[in-house]
């Protein structure tokens, strides 16, 4: 794989725990932007950005439009908004809902692998549906990689099971273990002479 460009995760039920137990493990020198889509009400406060920024020494900001992506940062969807990976930056929409969610995390996983194909990696955690399978199945067929929370250790496994489904190939890491494989597969991806793409 090349250097990755951007790491997108998604997670519904359960996703809190999960992904303050997966970003709280990260490096604070993780040197890819990360974007984070957590299924939640269309009404719920901005508080999301605030606890996950507790568990972590990275930078977590509400993602707003337009906004450049900078390595060492967590962006989150906010609620009631899809979440699009451009070229070097985040796009915000609130097109119709996709599968009864926005925000969608096949709409950010499909944006993330047209724009950064080669080298997105994609994370499926704990969920009550199969939002993300798709998206995820495109991330792979487009070159890049994709993760997949063991639904053992899933709060609600019926989301990393859809995406087994979907990607047979993933690896599928339980979830103590996955801020650690995440690491390995940045620090052990290709360089790209002259490029960031």
């Amino acid at each position: 794989m090349q250097q990755p460009s951007i790491v997108v995760i998604g997670a519904s039920w359960g996703g809190l725990a999960a992904l303050s137990m997966l970003l709280g493990a990260l490096p604070s020198d993780f040197g890819v932007p990360l974007a984070v889509v957590q299924h939640r009400s269309r009404h719920a406060d901005n508080l999301l950005a605030g606890l996950l920024q507790d568990a972590t020494s990275l930078r977590v900001v509400d993602a707003e439009d337009k906004e450049p992506l900078e390595p060492r940062c967590i962006y989150v969807a906010p609620a009631n908004y899809h979440m699009l990976v451009d070229l070097g930056h985040l796009t915000l929409t609130t097109d119709p809902l996709v599968r009864f969610s926005r925000p969608s995390i096949d709409v950010t996983f499909f944006s993330a692998a047209d724009t950064y194909p080669f080298s997105t990696i994609g994370v499926v955690l704990t969920g009550a549906n199969d939002d993300g399978s798709r998206g995820l199945r495109h991330i792979v067929d487009r070159g890049g990689k994709a993760i997949i929370q063991d639904p053992s250790s899933a709060e609600s496994p019926v989301m990393p099971e859809a995406a087994r489904r979907a990607v047979p190939e993933a690896d599928v890491v339980p979830l103590p273990q996955l801020a650690k494989h995440l690491v390995s597969m940045v620090t052990g991806a290709a360089a790209i002479p002259g490029g960031k793409r």
